[in-house]
């Protein structure tokens, strides 16, 4: 946890008087907000290289069906993943508002680079790290592992009355052991 020092200068009767305030340091963290189904998801806008517009890809043999293919951005090979399909939420459509973040991932020994497809992007919000709730904990065949996920955030809406959760992704775990491992490495 970091603290802040501030040290305040007052004179009482030509007596000075410092004060010390030791203050708890918000760690904030900014998410780039986005719309699964019905749902908003985060991550982390350091992992964000840009955002951009559906476009074909190039279908590759073998890889699991959330895998939509590859495309190719400046003379690199990005893998590009529908979280619908990852996340079992539902059939994903491709139209004009689907929008592909491009993220990178920063805690590997190479640097991995994939395309993420969602239905949405919405805002940058800044969120609490120390108000990120725990994730429930369910069981059961095919549901998404709580390590994919970092937290759940309430933000107030712009009109302040109501709260939207948000769910934080943990990129870095989703990249991983949650897209890479489950593909065979000599695909990609």
């Amino acid at each position: 946890m970091n603290t802040q020092q501030t040290v305040t200068t007052e004179v009482i009767g030509g007596t000075y008087y410092e004060h010390q305030q030791h203050a708890v340091a918000q760690q904030n963290l900014q998410v780039l907000t986005f719309i699964l189904g019905q749902e908003t998801y985060g991550l982390d806008i350091l992992r964000v290289q840009e955002i951009r517009g559906w476009e074909p890809t190039t279908k590759l043999p073998e890889t699991p069906e959330y895998v939509k293919g590859v495309i190719n951005m400046r003379g690199a090979v990005v893998p590009i993943v529908d979280l619908r399909d990852r996340f079992g939420i539902g059939g994903a459509t491709y139209d004009d508002s689907t929008v592909v973040i491009i993220t990178r991932l920063l805690n590997s020994d190479t640097a991995k680079t994939i395309g993420l497809v969602v239905d949405g992007v919405s805002d940058v919000e800044d969120i609490d790290v120390s108000q990120l709730q725990a994730v429930p904990s369910f069981s059961g065949a095919g549901k998404i592992n709580e390590q994919y996920i970092q937290g759940l955030a309430n933000l107030k809406d712009s009109d302040a009355t109501l709260n939207k959760m948000v769910i934080v992704l943990n990129v870095d775990a989703l990249i991983l052991q949650g897209i890479f491992n489950n593909m065979d490495a000599t695909t990609l």
